[in-house]
């Protein structure tokens, strides 16, 4: 019996021992898959120009509108968003700026509120500054045109 536990422990042992070397064999034949070396950091992504001062087209129904101007340095958190000191309606006619939708004064249930709803006060999930950047990938998008069979 002891001679049978022996036996395994040093076939185990073996076993352990080739798979460590044969992992370390296969480890050093492993390359990169990034094309340079790691080494090197990448490139900073481009900083694009924003489109200021022009109104933009939606190029599909439901399309939230673009921002024509910078956002970056807008403040927007639960106590703060700077978006509503010209987009809210008590405002926008003094600033000259186009009024927040209605909708984004319903609640989940359709009723109306004085303030922003919750779910829309977060604006830069939607609306986004239009900047002058080449598409990721090549594409064949068109905008949405007017067509009389949609109504």
């Amino acid at each position: 019996m002891k001679t049978k536990i022996k036996a395994i422990a040093l076939a185990l042992a073996l076993a352990l021992g080739f798979g460590v070397l044969g992992s370390a064999v296969v480890a050093s034949e492993v390359k990169s898959l990034r094309p340079t070396e790691a080494s090197q950091p990448d490139a900073p992504p481009a900083i694009y120009k924003v489109m200021e001062g022009t109104k933009h087209d939606r190029a599909y129904r439901q399309q939230p509108p673009l921002v024509p101007h910078q956002t970056d340095k807008y403040e927007i958190d639960l106590k703060v968003n700077q978006c509503l000191r010209c987009h809210e309606w008590p405002y926008s006619d003094q600033e000259k700026a186009p009024k927040i939708s209605d909708l984004h004064y319903l609640d989940r249930n359709g009723v109306r509120q004085d303030t922003v709803n919750g779910n829309r006060y977060f604006c830069k999930q939607c609306h986004v500054p239009q900047a002058e950047a080449k598409p990721l990938v090549e594409n064949k998008f068109q905008p949405a045109t007017l067509n009389t069979n949609l109504r």
